[in-house]
């Protein structure tokens, strides 16, 4: 399999304008992840302020507070756990044991790939920096998409949460488990066909990848740097999008009335949108999206409940922030477009099928 990575001269030329391969991280990225801290320290900051000295606060601005910060906190766990587990995949493992490990056929290999969330209990937003070390490793963009949105539902701590809220009777866990794999397969095959894999990602990520990945050294000492290097590295891409994902999805649930959604739960269309449209905005965990959704399952149908745990663990306001950070805008439209009609479509055949 091709290698995401081209050597000489134009991989000297990148190696030496992005810095983080042999020179530690870039400043404009350290700013950034400088940005990210204060962003999520600030707001912690002003929610302590606000409770310990009971400042009055309009509702929808403690409301705003609340809803930004239970996104971080959820997520951060997460996104630091990728963080270290893309610096583990980029040095610490062999060049050549996914290439060794996973079957030679692209089709197989996605399988392959799709299932390895069963050994990361990782949730959506962790992925988005193992992924990237992924591809960074050698996997095709596309194979790396398809660990991206099959790792958040087919792993095991959203499959023991998903099981203990819905139990294992109702067909629930098991169409969104089928659902979430099949769609990250379609995707992962869909995106295999475009000619120029670079051509997915973003200007900045792809010189990235084109620069050789150099040994970090046989000292334990000099690996320990460089992994200190490449987490500033990439806690500098991840944080301020978690950041500005979570401030936004914060914004959008204080505007938007969640009653309107509520009222169009009884339509087997419509709910199944609604429930995708609150998904979008919400922007929970999937290791905790089910407990979310459950009191709802009285008032919506089936598949609507499923549409709800397909879509957004792969498609919400924070994950195209994070995502944003790799993919180009037009692939992150595209993704999108794709991951909605295939879990709108799931969603319909359990309301057609209960």
């Amino acid at each position: 399999m091709p290698l995401l990575r081209e050597r000489g001269a134009r991989g000297r030329e990148d190696e030496h304008r992005h810095g983080i391969r042999d020179g530690g991280p870039p400043r404009r990225r350290t700013r950034w992840l400088a940005f990210g801290v204060a962003g999520i320290v600030l707001l912690f900051v002003l929610r302590a302020v606000t409770s310990r000295a009971s400042i009055p606060l309009p509702n929808q601005v403690q409301d705003f507070l609340t809803l930004t910060i239970s996104v971080i906190i959820e997520s951060l766990p997460f996104v630091i756990l990728g963080i270290l587990l893309s610096i583990v995949v980029q040095l610490w493992v062999p060049d050549d044991l996914f290439v060794r490990a996973l079957p030679k056929t692209p089709m197989l290999r996605r399988l392959a790939i799709s299932v390895l969330g069963v050994l990361l209990p990782v949730c959506e937003c962790g992925n988005v920096p193992l992924a990237r070390g992924l591809i960074v490793k050698g996997l095709t963009v596309a194979e790396s998409m398809t660990f991206l949105l099959a790792a958040p539902i087919v792993n095991p701590i959203t499959i023991i949460t998903t099981a203990q809220a819905f139990g294992w009777t109702n067909g629930i866990l098991i169409a969104r488990l089928a659902g979430g794999f099949l769609i990250a397969n379609l995707v992962g095959w869909l995106f295999a066909k475009h000619s120029n894999q670079f051509g997915l990602l973003t200007d900045r990520f792809a010189a990235e990848c084109r620069v050789p990945v150099r040994d970090a050294g046989s000292r334990l000492e000099d690996r320990w740097k460089k992994s200190v290097d490449l987490f500033v590295h990439e806690a500098g891409s991840i944080l301020p999008a978690l950041f500005l994902g979570a401030v936004a999805a914060g914004l959008v649930q204080v505007v938007v009335p969640r009653q309107v959604l509520v009222t169009l739960g009884s339509n087997p269309v419509w709910s199944i949108l609604a429930m995708m449209v609150l998904a979008f905005v919400i922007s929970v965990c999937s290791n905790v999206d089910a407990f979310f959704i459950l009191p709802f399952a009285t008032t919506f149908l089936p598949g609507s409940i499923v549409s709800f745990l397909v879509f957004g663990p792969l498609i919400d306001i924070k994950m195209l922030a994070l995502m944003r950070t790799t993919f180009r805008a037009r692939v992150l439209l595209q993704l999108t477009i794709i991951v909605a009609l295939a879990a709108a479509l799931v969603g319909l055949v359990v309301n057609f099928v209960a």
